[in-house]
C-alpha cells in the first residue's frame, strides 16, 4: 500500500483495531470515505476520535470498477448504424461476437432498425397473392425458415 495516500475508501464499518491499522499503514491520511450504510454502522465515538486526529470521515459512494467499454459502445453502435453486421463489426474492432451483441443490447440498439437481409414487404405481398411459403422461398431465393420467420413475426 502507498503510505503517501491522503484519502482512502473503506467498505467495512470502522473498529478500533481497523483505525490503528489504517493510521499505521497511511501516516498521511486526511480523509476516509465510505458509503452511507457503512457510515451509519460506524460508532460516533470513532468518527469523533478520528476528527480530533485531523482525519475526516465522509459519506461517498464509490461504485466499483469503471466500464472498460465506454468508448467501444459508441464505435459498435456507429458501425451498426452504417449497416455492418455484428460479425463484421467484431472482425473490424477485433472483439468477440458476443461482446458486440452485449454492447448493442447495452446501448439499447433496436435490431428492427438494422438493415434487413430479406425484403419483408415482398414476402408478405406474395403470401397475400396466395403463394405458399415454399413458393415464396423459391421466388425470392431466400431460406424457407426466413419466410416462416417473416410471416409469423408479429
Amino acid at each position: 500500500m502507498d503510505g503517501n495516500l491522503t484519502t482512502i475508501h473503506i467498505t467495512k464499518a470502522l473498529s478500533s483495531s481497523m483505525i490503528v491499522e489504517l493510521i499505521d499503514e497511511y501516516p498521511n491520511l486526511k480523509v476516509i470515505t465510505c458509503s452511507p450504510s457503512v457510515y451509519k454502522r460506524t460508532s460516533d465515538t470513532y468518527i469523533e476520535a478520528l476528527r480530533e486526529l485531523g482525519i475526516e470521515v465522509r459519506q461517498q459512494y464509490n461504485w466499483g470498477a469503471k466500464s472498460k467499454s465506454h468508448g467501444l459502445e459508441f464505435k459498435v453502435l456507429k458501425l451498426s448504424n452504417k449497416g455492418l453486421k455484428p460479425k463484421e463489426i467484431a472482425d473490424k474492432l477485433d472483439i468477440s461476437l458476443n461482446r458486440v451483441y452485449y454492447l448493442l443490447r447495452k446501448s439499447k440498439a433496436s435490431f428492427d432498425n438494422r438493415k434487413r437481409k430479406h425484403n419483408h414487404g415482398a414476402v408478405k405481398r406474395l403470401k397475400s397473392e396466395g403463394l405458399t411459403a415454399k413458393e415464396i422461398a423459391l421466388e425470392l431465393d431466400i431460406p424457407l425458415r426466413s419466410v416462416y420467420y417473416i410471416l409469423n413475426k408479429k
